[in-house]
């Protein structure tokens, strides 16, 4: 399938929707900012001459989803941001670049399970919204699931599966632990998605560790990922 883009959901927006299901967004890289997306390009262009083929364009993706005790949420990977974790649903963080960096706050990111959440620029999303599911008990072990992602570094492979670890790997690892065929979605015709197999390589792994730094561990620092809304893919 290709996300099923024949079940695509609604606009977005789920307010006052009740039924449970489970819609995938693709984001191009960098949207809603300019650095990430420049970055992007340069980096696409090096790895496409590198493996002799044309650039493609690269995708970020997160999820939105309705369960009847939880309501909508969202799940996205993004820069930990300032403040209280609780009020934007994270739940996991980790490292960015290496893990001992990671014990400054611009070199993490955080994973959002975030009841009423947004994804801020879902209106730069391609051919989205796909739905994945209507099965309730998959959206909810998704759900469960979000606490238990593992925490490889962002932008390496440390788990050797031939790919960096990123957003797109923690959509494809929920999707894949939750009994959905994550290896058979794939971005918009002409887009690339890095880091899709590391997640699905990873979730095929049951008894592999999964290794999460303490969040108390955490030393704040400058602000620094971003400037406005931009994705770390």
């Amino acid at each position: 399938m290709r996300a099923n883009a024949d079940a695509a959901a609604a606009p977005h927006g789920h307010a006052g929707s009740v039924a449970p299901h489970l819609d995938l967004y693709w984001l191009p890289l960098g949207a809603g900012g300019r650095s990430v997306r420049l970055n992007g390009r340069v980096f696409e262009a090096c790895a496409a001459r590198l493996t002799h083929r044309a650039p493609c364009d690269l995708y970020h993706s997160a999820l939105e989803g309705v369960l009847p005790d939880v309501g909508p949420f969202v799940v996205e990977m993004t820069p930990v941001a300032r403040g209280d974790r609780r009020t934007r649903g994270a739940v996991v963080e980790g490292p960015v670049g290496a893990r001992w960096a990671g014990r400054l706050r611009i070199f993490r990111y955080e994973v959002r399970r975030w009841p009423g959440g947004v994804i801020p620029d879902v209106a730069e999303a391609v051919e989205s919204p796909h739905r994945l599911t209507d099965d309730q008990a998959i959206v909810q072990r998704l759900w469960d699931l979000v606490p238990a992602l593992p925490t490889p570094v962002w932008g390496r492979d440390e788990l050797g599966a031939g790919d960096m670890w990123n957003s797109n790997s923690v959509i494809a690892w929920l999707l894949a632990r939750s009994g959905l065929a994550a290896e058979s979605i794939h971005p918009p015709e002409g887009g690339r998605a890095p880091g899709w197999s590391a997640g699905i390589d990873a979730a095929r792994r049951p008894g592999a560790p999964i290794r999460r730094p303490a969040l108390t561990a955490i030393l704040d620092g400058p602000a620094g990922w971003r400037s406005g809304r931009t994705h770390r893919s």
